[in-house]
């Protein structure tokens, strides 16, 4: 096995010839946009993230842009990415940035980005190391994925102790030089080479140091905390309310699953539309139509949520229900924050779906 004092050069050899360069926020590589992706990447895939960069910093181009934009714009630009709270942390932290000296808007130390929502340690490395090419260690799944096999790390990843080991070989290994590039090069290692399934050690730079290559191993590392034997399911009943082209939605709260975006109302599994209707002030003699449709169930990464959709069709606007901060009627295609789920309940139903209540 080959001496393991040169596992940055290596890395960083196979990037030159085989890392990824053409990504949009490598050109330019500005603090903000490396920031703005490096939030987009926290738990999302790079190439599902490219799209949603491009026309986020098309419509915010600067911080300044993005902290006066309204947040219902700032959400549905990001609707489809999930995870919510990393867009309204990003937001947050805009206005925070811009308040700031224009020639310090940028913290270039990791503390400074960790006093923003939303960034933490990784994350802080990662803007610091490529947006200002100082000395920064990062860990994300990719690296730590790379790191637990390379050094054949013991236990879970996510306790303390793994983690502690891990970010000591990670600052271990961060070189002096071209850090921007290496952070890019031990990122695009784990996520093209050293995968989660079928990683393809033929092709990696570090496999004759690779603890768990030498053994056969790689399926067992990095090993992760035991798993509920059954995943655990939700049901939850959505009314989609309608008045010829509009569609009456409602704010979520800011805590829980979608937090902030708005969504057809969400009631109890047992509530009847004629109830739903009364609680919202709907006179039911504008009801022309109440039609369930067919459930259908929608994935988190911890439980399952089966969506019994029920539609209720009004012959008019009901002028009991306004605007206000909570309640909206919108067009389907109106600029706000939806989850993939409500854009599905909000799209105009197949009727092969539904079954028409009496």
């Amino acid at each position: 096995m080959a001496k393991d004092d040169d596992f940055a050069g290596r890395v960083l050899a196979w990037w030159d010839v085989h890392g990824r360069k053409d990504l949009p926020w490598q050109h330019p590589r500005t603090p903000y946009r490396v920031w703005v992706s490096e939030v987009m990447l926290q738990q999302t895939r790079a190439n599902t993230v490219v799209p949603y960069f491009e026309r986020f910093v098309a419509a915010f181009p600067t911080v300044h842009d993005l902290a006066s934009a309204d947040p219902d714009r700032v959400l549905h630009l990001w609707s489809g990415l999930g995870y919510y709270a990393r867009a309204r942390n990003l937001h947050e932290a805009a206005r925070r940035l811009a308040a700031r000296p224009a020639t310090d808007a940028f913290p270039r130390e990791v503390a400074g980005w960790m006093e923003l929502p939303g960034v933490g340690r990784s994350t802080a490395g990662a803007i610091v190391a490529q947006a200002f090419g100082e000395r920064a260690s990062i860990l994300d799944a990719n690296v730590r994925r790379v790191l637990a096999r390379h050094h054949r790390v013991e236990g879970s990843v996510a306790s303390s102790s793994a983690q502690t080991e891990l970010w000591r070989l990670a600052e271990h290994h961060t070189p002096t030089q071209r850090v921007a590039d290496y952070t890019q090069a031990i990122m695009d290692l784990g996520a093209t080479v050293c995968r989660s399934a079928k990683p393809v050690c033929n092709g990696c730079p570090v496999r004759d140091t690779c603890a768990v290559h030498a053994t056969g191993e790689q399926a067992l590392f990095p090993e992760r905390a035991p798993r509920p034997s059954e995943r655990r399911l939700e049901r939850r009943r959505f009314f989609v309310i309608t008045a010829g082209d509009l569609v009456l939605l409602e704010k979520r709260p800011a805590n829980g699953i979608w937090g902030g975006l708005w969504s057809p109302p969400e009631r109890p599994q047992e509530e009847s539309a004629q109830e739903c209707m009364q609680r919202l002030g709907i006179d039911i003699a504008s009801v022309v139509e109440t039609t369930h449709a067919v459930a259908f169930r929608h994935g988190f990464s911890h439980y399952d949520l089966d969506v019994l959709p029920v539609y209720v069709r009004l012959t008019r606007l009901p002028a009991e229900v306004r605007d206000d901060d909570s309640l909206r009627w919108a067009k389907r295609d109106d600029a706000l924050g939806l989850s993939a789920v409500a854009v599905k309940l909000i799209a105009p139903p197949q009727r092969s779906l539904l079954e028409t209540n009496p």
